[in-house]
């Protein structure tokens, strides 16, 4: 005999006619067909007995562009690094100042690829004098990986590193907006200057590679011999 409890769960089903029949066995079907919105959290319930094998769950909705995002339903500015740069670098800087500022430039650049930093807040926030940034600085900038625009302020080269959007909130004087510099134009900017060093107007990487296969030969030949003088120095005591 049931109880009256389990009668009137009988006679009142909890059914939602809006959701539409999907074929469970199908899968790709089922995902490729939406469900109809849930009005209320107890609709939950019939939503999971009427599809046992699928999980359900609620979650956040997701925010355009989830990188650096501002605020919500605010896109968020993102930067564009070549991979091959950064292989290139890694095999070519011997010292680890160079790639030290180049990770701190690349950190802390605006959109548009410029870098608002003196030397003297480089040297504070990498805890370096002076003069070492600025000869490491020379050294970055021979090989066109940036460029002084001005004093306290340089550019990323947009192929090897690119800030393309930014978010600044808003002051008491100024509104919230997102300011976005497409690459595209600033490269054509940069080639447009025939004041600018050629590795900057045309960059490439060859340089820098040419000179990590040298530096590899001279090395191999100097294990060369020093084997070579240690197996003659063994043959002449033994």
């Amino acid at each position: 005999m049931p109880t009256e409890p389990a009668r009137r769960r009988r006679t009142s089903p909890r059914v939602n006619p809006q959701q539409p029949e999907l074929p469970l066995a199908d899968p790709l079907s089922a995902f490729a067909s939406p469900l109809a919105p849930v009005p209320s959290v107890p609709g939950l319930d019939d939503l999971a007995e009427r599809y046992p094998d699928r999980k359900v769950s609620v979650s956040a909705r997701h925010k355009p562009l989830e990188i650096y995002s501002g605020k919500p339903n605010q896109q968020g500015s993102f930067s564009l690094d070549s991979q091959e740069f950064f292989l290139v670098i890694a095999q070519f800087f011997r010292e680890a100042l160079p790639l030290r500022i180049i990770i701190l430039m690349i950190a802390c650049q605006r959109a548009g690829g410029q870098i608002e930093l003196t030397q003297e807040e480089m040297g504070t926030v990498l805890d370096i004098t002076r003069p070492k940034i600025n000869d490491a600085l020379q050294e970055i900038m021979e090989h066109g990986i940036v460029y002084k625009k001005r004093p306290g302020v340089y550019q990323f080269n947009p192929p090897y590193s690119y800030r393309v959007a930014e978010f600044i909130p808003a002051t008491e004087d100024q509104p919230a907006q997102m300011i976005r510099v497409e690459q595209a134009d600033r490269i054509s900017e940069i080639r447009g200057n025939t004041g600018l060093p050629d590795r900057v107007r045309f960059p490439s990487l060859d340089a820098m590679r040419t000179a990590i296969e040298e530096l590899r030969k001279a090395r191999a030949e100097e294990r060369a011999a020093r084997r070579k003088a240690r197996q003659d120095k063994e043959r002449t005591t033994s």
